[in-house]
């Protein structure tokens, strides 16, 4: 009864909120009969229209059809109310039952409440009369409620009967109009089924019609084939009798050709050998002249060298006479000077009167041209004006030429070579002294040369190039210093002077000291210093010292510097002013400057030189150097016990100005050098030039360093040859420090297994500087009784030091009591575990002893000796306990007695002896271990898991001890399970083993609890773990699906369900969805979606859904098996590493055939570079990994043979499915539901994958087949292999291609048997230029086969970067040559074969017939071939010819433009042809050639651009200018004014001066314009700027000429004026410019 109650209280809000949405319909009945009214007023009109039809049928207007769509439209809506009426008075009644029906339960729980109540009062419970009147009171309440509820679901079921009755009365009025509008809709049926079939009769005459007519074609073009046919055959027999005819015509026509090319290549064969022979002649005739003009310099250099020597003995012999050589050098530059001038005044003279001549015979030029008619005859005795002047020039010629010194021209020089006869010579001289005589005279005063100055060895050879003696050749001219000097004179008194000064210098210099009959023998002058030492000095610094000279003579004597020796002039000076007569026991100071460049030691003299003889002052500078020695070889301790310590010092001292480096070390012991870091250091820090030194030093430690690798470490340099190393470097000046050389020097001390008595204190190593000392302590510590020696050595890093010995003597003494187990092992211990031990003690003494036991200060606390004090008994033993007890703290207190790395315990116990100085020791040894088992994590948090999942998390057990232990978990809860062994075990020293926790909840909840671990020793070790129980809203079908064997990129499909089973929030009856102790899920739509994993076979269908309470969603899972990239990745690349060895050893075979005979040491290198090659090969770098991609060769390639070697695979996935409360309709745009990451369900997946059972067997098994780049309009075919490798046959089925696409399977194959090939066709035909990608299915009952179809129409463009396609190739100088470049870009994607063609040289442009040009207009003429070279070689060339563009790249071109003679109208035409067919471009190529540097453009053409064939000789040098003519140009200028009353601006043309650049060698550099007449111009209105100027070589510039009519223009006659225009270049040339104005007042 109480779970009655329960549930009546919890269905009372659920019907509350029924009745509210039963109410809500009331507001749409409302409006209702209002608009069935209007539409039943609307359809009442029906009738009347249908009588109006059957009387008269009219077309339906606009409004009516408006009011019909609109009567449909109601009739629908009248409709769907009603059913919605009707369906909510069903569901009305239905909960009317249902309240009927708890109200009358109600009633029977109220009657067996009184019941019970009338039996409890009856028996007198209280409590119970309690509990039953609280029922019986909220069943009537329940049941008033009820009877309300009742009374309102009757009030609106009777509300919603009425509103339904209106309507089916509306539904009745609108009855006729239904029936009239369905029979429209039939009517309309009806009519369009008869347009339908009229239609269809129409089509079908008109197919009848068309047929007949294609048959009607087809019968005309067949009769037309024929009679084409018949035609066709008559004109190929025509044409055979006029091939046999034209054939006897061409061969003919061949063999005069073949003549006239033999007869060609016969006279170019004789051309070539003609200039073959000219160039030999010429490289001789260059070779001769090279060797003539280094004689020339070689005889220059010598008198250059001989007047040095002269001008030093002058200066010399004038300073012996006492003479001032100073002004008598000015003097002698003075007059070179006058003498320069004066030549040169005489040659600006010569020059002058060559300018006098030119101008005079060209003035008589311009005289004749002028006065063409004959001269008459003049008498014989008067002169011309001519005459006169070549006379006048040559009297003044042969004036100089007899004035000049007697010298002789250079072809008449005795000892040449026999050069042209004199006679040929005059004969040249003499014809062109008709030409130009000033000429003459002048080169053959610029090649004189002063005889007497040639010797038999400076003659000069005869040139053989002939063109050296040609009167226009300008040979080498020899300077007129050289030529015109003069020896050095002087007045008469200079001569005596000099002749004075060599006869006492004749007479000797030393001159014998005789006073008071005694002659001095000895040195004449005493130094004070007697030696000049420059001591310990440092490169770059500067040192001076002074030294006095005392004259030692008897009598008065003099003193002079001669100098230093040669070895010390760039690092010593002297400065020494002589101090002229000095007597007997005077002094002079000498100052003697050090400046040291290089470290070294040199040694020389100052040598002077006195009146009775030289002398010389020795010099010395040394470098800083070390002097080290020991104050002490032999050190006597004398005798001690062992155990006491004695102390002696040794001092070492060093007296050199260098430092070094020491190290005191035994004298067994050895010192290798590192030199492989010195030897890197001194190829950087030696400064001086000769590498001797360095080269030695690496070659001997070299040896010496393999020498120790072989033998013992103790193999080393002795110290004689180390001794001889430093000799030899002090000898070759390369010191080591004072260079600032750093060797490193590492000394290497073995382990010393003898006794260590003797050691050194802390300073053993070290630097010693300059002039300093260093004690060194060595200590004696005696260990074994007896005698102890030992040597020590002390080594230098300074290899010029040698190695100093030293020995040391002393005496041990023994104690008499000792330990005879002084090491004692306690093995391993614990912590907080006491461990005990004994140690005895013996002694050898005769009397009893005194003994302490004493514990370090460190280890008093965990370690102790019982008894601390006894006494030993003469000759026995003594036992003392030892208890240690480690606690945690040893470590910080042991210090440095424990390793905290190794946990090892070395702790020094020390025994007193009474009387004895050393005190007695042993060791303890331990190894400390703790017993801490260590789990990690510290503590596990499963986080949230739901109830139908578990989850597994490991853990590690570490065991830190150094023993094993046992462990176990104990007290385990029933959700919580450990694995192996169910948590129990051994675990070993140090060990870690992995344990796995597997949770598992029943509910959802929170979980919070402990593991316990305990070890063998009863110790507890906890882990806290926390969890969060989750009961998800939505459940699984299944949770694991197991595909079948899947093939390789086959798909197989599983199916399973998403349920929702949340349909109740009461938690007593049934366990609700939540999160732990989190709120119940709430009942309604809950959506899902599954999570896949990356890169995963796996697709899931759908992956998001939604799912209403109690209902379940159907998934779809495939299952489609492939083979991962990084494995065919690998595959590729061992593929590619393999064709990589393949062609390596090929390569290094047929090397080894080519090298057979070559010497052994090439072959192993060739082999080591085949071998790093091969290496190199078959490791791919990364980077070629990456760019492998999936449609490349390799890669499919690889996939292939995987798939064909395919043994199987399975794989496990885990799928997570998340879960989130809504629908997903009911988001916003993109707004994602809040799924939660608890609520997520797993579902597990089994996927085994096996080998396809058809595979493509061609193209190395390619399943992409691609066509590459095919061209439009061409057609490309594919033959694609397939095998089938299963065991049965297959039935094959293909997928649709597209038909209106390129792609075509040719053969398609039904069957295909087991274990046989079918070779499929597919053709590849692209319309346009298009990327076409297709896929061909092959079906079979075990899987598909997917061929992927690409393919790309490519249509060939290239683009020319010549705007235009005009190229002006500009002026040239003829036979001269300029080159231009364009390029040509290929835009397509396949590579384009090209060929440049010139219509010059193509066979087809010769073939046609034109008029000649100069007979055709302008307008007819189309020829775009000019003017040609003479020479039959094309003017324009093209560079390449021919080749292929490669996609994407351009190519560059050069037009080469190359004219033999000067026209202005050369021209040619250039076609870019495509793969021999197309032509893609044509280019029009101008240039224009002159013989001359100027050229002028503008104006209006006045001739044809064709020249004449006649070729125009040109005229001798002679009569060049009376040949030459001006030059017209037409200049037309039209005065445009449109209105009489507003001036028009000026008419304006132009004309362009340029001048051409050019390599020829010429005097002037620029063109020089100008135009006469001005004035004259400038009064007719015409405007000229600039009127003169010059133009730079490669540049041109504009003359503007304007003209603006004069006011006395008459309109009605043109205006016409001229002007010269000259242009003055490497020629002069006029142009006659002729100006015609005229105004034009219309258009």
């Amino acid at each position: 009864m109480e779970e009655d109650d329960k549930k009546l209280l919890d269905d009372k809000p659920l019907m509350e909120d029924d009745t509210e949405e039963l109410e809500d319909p009331e507001v749409v009945l409302d409006c209702v009969p209002r608009e069935a009214e209007q539409k039943a007023g609307l359809g009442s009109s029906c009738p009347g229209i249908e009588q109006s039809k059957d009387k008269q049928k009219q077309r339906l207007t606009a409004q009516e059809k408006m009011q019909a769509s609109l009567l449909r439209r109601d009739l629908s809506h009248v409709d769907q109310l009603h059913e919605e009426k009707d369906l909510f008075i069903q569901k009305t009644r239905g909960e009317l039952r249902a309240c009927r029906r708890r109200m009358e339960l109600l009633v029977k729980q109220q009657e067996s409440v009184a019941a019970e109540m009338a039996a409890e009062r009856a028996a007198n419970n209280m409590a119970a009369m309690g509990r039953l009147e609280a029922a019986s009171q909220r069943l009537c309440s329940e049941l008033k409620n009820e009877w309300d509820l009742q009374a309102r679901m009757m009030a609106v079921l009777q509300q919603s009967e009425s509103t339904l009755w209106q309507i089916e009365v509306q539904e009745g009025q609108l009855e006729d109009a239904r029936k009239s509008a369905q029979e429209e809709a039939a009517a309309a049926r009806r009519g369009l089924q008869e347009r339908a079939a009229k239609q269809l009769d129409r089509e079908m005459g008109a197919s009848e019609k068309a047929e007949r007519n294609k048959l009607l074609r087809a019968r005309r073009c067949m009769h037309l084939q024929k009679e084409l046919g018949l035609r066709q055959q008559k004109l190929v027999e025509e044409a055979q009798k006029n091939h046999r005819k034209a054939l006897k015509f061409l061969k003919a026509s061949l063999g005069r050709i073949r003549e006239q090319e033999q007869k060609e290549e016969l006279e170019t064969r004789e051309h070539m050998r003609r200039r073959m022979d000219a160039v030999l002649a010429l490289k001789n005739s260059i070779s001769a002249n090279r060797e003539t003009l280094r004689k020339f310099q070689a005889w220059s250099q010598s008198k250059t060298e001989l007047a040095e020597q002269q001008a030093q003995a002058e200066k010399k012999a004038i300073l012996a006479q006492g003479g001032d050589a100073f002004k008598h050098l000015c003097h002698q530059r003075r007059r070179q000077e006058l003498e320069a001038q004066n030549r040169a005044f005489e040659e600006e003279q010569k020059r002058r009167k060559q300018e006098i001549v030119s101008r005079l015979l060209k003035e008589e030029a311009v005289e004749d041209r002028r006065r063409p008619r004959p001269e008459p005859p003049r008498p014989t005795g008067q002169r011309s004006l001519r005459d006169q002047t070549w006379s006048y020039v040559a009297t003044v010629c042969d004036g100089q030429s007899t004035e000049a010194p007697p010298c002789c021209p250079l072809p008449d020089v005795p000892g040449q070579r026999p050069g042209p006869a004199p006679e040929q010579i005059k004969e040249n001289r003499s014809r062109f002294y008709q030409s130009s005589l000033l000429l003459t005279a002048i080169s053959s005063e610029s090649v004189q040369v002063d005889g007497s100055s040639l010797s038999g060895e400076d003659t000069l050879a005869w040139p053989e190039i002939p063109g050296l003696w040609k009167e226009d050749y300008k040979p080498v001219q020899v300077s007129k210093d050289d030529v015109d000097r003069k020896p050095v004179g002087g007045t008469k008194m200079d001569k005596d002077i000099l002749a004075r000064t060599m006869q006492r210098l004749r007479s000797g210099v030393i001159h014998k000291q005789v006073a008071s009959g005694r002659e001095f023998r000895g040195c004449p002058f005493n130094s004070k210093p007697k030696f000049i030492h420059f001591k310990d000095f440092d490169v770059g610094k500067v040192y001076k010292k002074k030294i006095t000279l005392i004259n030692a003579t008897y009598t008065i004597n003099y003193c002079k510097l001669v100098g230093v020796d040669e070895g010390l002039q760039d690092f010593i000076h002297v400065d020494f002013d002589p101090p002229g007569p000095l007597s007997a026991g005077m002094s002079c100071e000498v100052l003697v400057t050090f400046k040291p460049m290089i470290n070294k030691d040199l040694e020389g003299n100052v040598s002077f030189l006195a009146q009775t003889g030289g002398f010389s002052v020795p010099l010395k500078c040394s470098t800083k150097k070390c002097s080290l020695s020991l104050d002490k070889e032999l050190i006597d301790f004398g005798s001690y016990t062992v155990g006491e310590t004695a102390i002696r010092t040794i001092t070492l001292t060093n007296t050199g100005g260098l430092g070094t480096k020491f190290r005191f070390l035994l004298a067994s012991e050895t010192c290798e050098m590192d030199t492989s870091q010195s030897a890197l250091k001194l190829s950087s820090i030696f400064t001086y030039e000769d590498k001797g030194f360095y080269d030695k030093f690496t070659t001997s430690f070299s040896e010496h360093q393999m020498e120790g690798n072989e033998s013992s470490p103790t193999d080393v340099p002795s110290q004689k040859e180390s001794g001889k190393l430093d000799v030899k470097e002090q000898e070759e000046g390369h010191p080591i420090e004072s260079e600032g050389v750093t060797l490193t020097t590492i000394m290497t001390i073995p382990a010393n297994e003898e006794q260590m008595e003797f050691s050194l204190g802390e300073t053993t190593e070290g630097d010693i500087g300059p002039f300093s000392s260093i004690k060194v302590p060595v200590i004696f510590t005696p260990i074994v009784p007896g005698t102890v020696q030992n040597s020590f050595k002390v080594v230098f890093k300074n290899q010029q030091c040698p190695t100093l010995y030293f020995k040391v003597i002393g005496v041990a003494i023994d104690v008499p009591v000792w330990v005879p187990k002084p090491n004692v092992d306690l093995k391993i211990c614990m912590y907080d575990r006491l461990y005990q031990d004994s140690i005895l003690v013996h002694t050898r003494s005769k009397a009893a002893l005194r003994l302490k036991f004493e514990v370090c200060k460190e280890l008093r606390g965990h370690m102790e000796l019982l008894p601390e004090t006894g006494y030993i008994q003469a000759l026995s033993s003594y036992s003392v306990q030892l208890k240690f007890l480690p606690r945690h703290s040893l470590p910080e207190d042991a210090g440095k007695y424990f390793d905290k790395e190794t946990r090892v315990l070395e702790a020094p116990m020390t025994i007193w002896v009474a009387d004895q100085i050393k005190p007695l020791g042993f060791t303890v040894h331990a190894v400390v271990t703790t017993s801490d088992l260590e789990l990690s994590p510290a503590g596990l948090d499963f986080g949230y898991c739901t109830i139908y999942e578990a989850i597994r998390t490991q853990i590690s057990l570490c065991n830190h001890s150094l023993l094993p232990q046992e462990f176990g978990f104990v007290g385990l809860p029933k959700f919580v399970d450990i694995q192996p062994n169910d948590g129990f075990g051994t675990i070993l020293p140090l060990e870690t083993l992995q344990l796995d926790v597997i949770f598992q909840p029943t509910k959802a909840k929170e979980y919070n609890f402990e593991l316990i671990c305990k070890s063998e020793i009863n110790r507890c070790f906890k882990l806290a773990c926390r969890a969060v129980g989750v009961h998800p809203p939505l459940e699984l079908s299944h949770y694991q699906i197991k595909f079948a064997a899947t093939s390789l990129y086959d798909t197989s499909v599983a199916t399973l369900y998403v349920i929702n089973s949340h349909l109740s929030m009461n938690s007593l009856t049934h366990s609700v969805p939540r999160i732990g102790s989190e709120d119940a899920f709430p009942v309604g739509p809950t959506s899902f979606e599954f999570l896949l994993p990356p890169d995963s076979p796996i697709t899931i269908s759908p992956l998001v859904g939604t799912v209403w309470p109690g209902k379940r969603c159907l998934v779809r899972v495939a299952f489609r098996p492939v083979l991962p990239s990084d494995l065919i990745h690998q595959e590729a690349f061992q593929a590619l590493s393999r064709k990589a060895e393949i062609k390596s050893s090929q390569k290094e075979t047929v090397t080894q055939r080519k090298d057979q005979r070559r010497p052994s040491f090439s072959m192993l290198r060739l082999q080591n570079q085949d071998r790093l090659l091969q290496a190199s090969a078959s490791q791919p770098p990364e980077v070629q990994k990456e760019d492998l991609a999936s449609s490349s060769q390799e890669y499919q390639s690889a996939q292939a043979s995987l798939t064909r070697s395919f043994q199987g695979k399975f794989d496990k996935f885990v799928v997570p499915c998340v879960v989130a409360s809504g629908d997903t309709k009911d988001r916003k745009g993109t707004e994602p539901l809040s799924f939660s990451p608890h609520n997520t369900l797993y579902l597990e997946l089994w996927c085994p994958a096996v080998a396809p059972s058809i595979v493509v067997t061609s193209d190395k098994g390619k399943t992409i087949i691609n066509f590459g780049d095919i061209a439009a309009g061409h057609r490309g075919i594919k033959k694609v292999s397939i095998q089938n490798i299963s065991p049965e046959d297959l039935d094959l089925e293909y997928s649709v291609l597209n038909p209106d696409g390129p792609f075509v399977l040719l053969n398609p194959t039904i069957r295909l048997p087991s274990g046989e090939t079918q070779v499929l066709d597919l053709s590849f035909s692209p319309r346009e230029s298009v990327l076409a990608q297709e896929t061909l299915d092959i079906i079979t009952k075990k899987g598909t086969l997917s061929l992927a179809l690409m393919g790309t129409g490519v249509a060939s463009t290239i683009t020319c970067s010549i705007e235009g396609d005009v190229l002006n190739m500009g002026y040239v100088i003829a036979r001269e040559s300029v080159s231009l470049g364009f390029k040509l870009q290929n835009n397509s994607l396949l590579p384009i074969k090209f060929s440049m063609q010139l219509d010059s040289l193509s066979s087809r442009s010769r073939d046609q017939h034109h008029l000649p040009q100069f007979l055709a207009s302008p307008d007819q003429r189309t020829e775009v071939v000019g003017t040609q070279n003479y020479s039959g070689q094309s003017v324009f060339s093209v560079v390449p010819v021919e080749g292929i563009m490669e996609p994407g790249k351009a190519q560059d071109f050069t037009v080469t433009f190359s004219p033999d003679h000067e026209s202005l109208y050369f021209s040619d035409r250039l076609q870019v042809v495509l793969f021999e067919k197309k032509v893609s471009h044509h280019i029009l190529l101008k240039g224009a050639a002159r013989e001359h540097m100027m050229f002028v453009e503008g104006g209006d053409p006045l001739d044809v651009p064709v020249e004449s064939l006649t070729v125009i000789p040109a005229f001798d040098l002679e009569h060049r200018e009376e040949a030459e003519e001006l030059k017209p140009i037409l200049v037309t200028l039209d005065y445009v004014q449109l209105d009489p009353d507003t001036q028009a601006p000026p008419a304006t043309r132009e004309l362009q001066v340029g001048c051409i650049r050019t390599t020829q060698l010429s005097a002037k550099k620029t063109v020089e314009f100008s135009m006469d007449n001005i004035a004259a111009l400038q009064h007719k209105g015409f405007t000229i700027e600039p009127s003169k100027g010059s133009v730079e070589r490669g540049q041109t510039k504009a003359i503007s000429i304007s003209w603006t009519p004069p006011i006395d223009f008459d309109p009605d006659h043109p205006l016409m004026a001229s002007a010269l225009l000259q242009l003055r270049g490497d020629v002069k040339e006029t142009y006659k410019v002729l100006f015609v104005a005229q105004v034009v007042t219309g258009p």
